[in-house]
């Protein structure tokens, strides 16, 4: 899924369509993942090609739309904390970008970065991003960095 170089930044789950699935902020686009039992589907969206960013929360669930090249993706169900992190992170990298410039990196959630790191690693492997192998490494790496 991922292309050479790029990282996983942040992670969040939400409803994309007709189900359910990651959305992923990586060092050089966002990706929403569905990733169900009888199909797979990926949409992407580099950062130059997003004009704009909505947050919209409730009481736990919160809705994340996303404006690019004239299309709007709607990512509802999202857990309310992931959601306003995810969006201002967004915001904070369109805010920053330069086109044809290598996008800045978006800011780290506050508090736990340790605990959000492995909650990340331990999404991609649930969601076949990764492997059992590369998971072992990159978790074996996280708390290595204590």
């Amino acid at each position: 899924m991922l292309w050479e170089g790029e990282t996983v930044e942040m992670l969040a789950t939400g409803v994309y369509g007709k189900g359910n699935g990651l959305v992923a902020m990586t060092s050089q686009r966002l990706i929403f993942l569905k990733h169900g039992i009888m199909s797979q589907q990926v949409e992407d969206f580099p950062y130059s090609r997003i004009s704009s960013v909505q947050w919209s929360g409730g009481m736990l669930m919160g809705t994340l739309i996303v404006f690019a090249s004239n299309n709007k993706a709607e990512i509802k169900q999202v857990p309310k904390d992931q959601g306003k992190i995810l969006a201002d992170a967004l915001r904070a990298r369109l805010a920053g970008s330069v086109p044809g410039a290598p996008a800045p990196a978006a800011p780290a959630p506050a508090g736990g970065d340790i605990a959000s790191r492995l909650a990340t690693l331990d999404q991609l492997r649930a969601a076949g991003a990764i492997t059992d192998e590369e998971y072992r490494d990159r978790r074996t790496k996280i708390l290595d960095s204590l």
